[in-house]
């Protein structure tokens, strides 16, 4: 089973953005799922990830399709979260619209 995360171009090779060119053409993926055997394959595969600044993401997943275990793991880029974090917090912000701070009591 391949990784479903990875087009069909080497693994060093940048996706390619729309266009082919710019900043993008060089733009790591913000998270990526491997799938595949449990094997030594698959965790070269995630220990690549890694070395290239991936951090885990969620627990690891495993079946067994009646021959072999199959696993899954999820890998995000740290910049990935914190920009995330900061969107979320920035809608919180808008929605909050400068109302007062919580004062520990909840009024109906």
């Amino acid at each position: 089973m391949s990784d479903a995360s990875v087009p069909a171009v080497p693994a060093t090779a940048p996706a390619p953005s729309p266009a082919g060119t710019g900043p993008r053409a060089e733009e790591k993926l913000a998270y990526r799922l491997f799938t595949g055997p449990d094997d030594r394959a698959f965790c070269e595969r995630v220990s690549a990830a890694l070395a290239e600044g991936y951090v885990l993401h969620g627990s690891p997943s495993a079946t067994f399709n009646g021959l072999t275990v199959i696993v899954a793991q999820a890998v995000v880029l740290p910049a990935a979260i914190a920009s995330a974090d900061a969107a979320v917090a920035s809608a919180v912000d808008e929605l909050d619209g400068g109302a007062e701070e919580f004062d520990g009591e909840g009024h109906a």
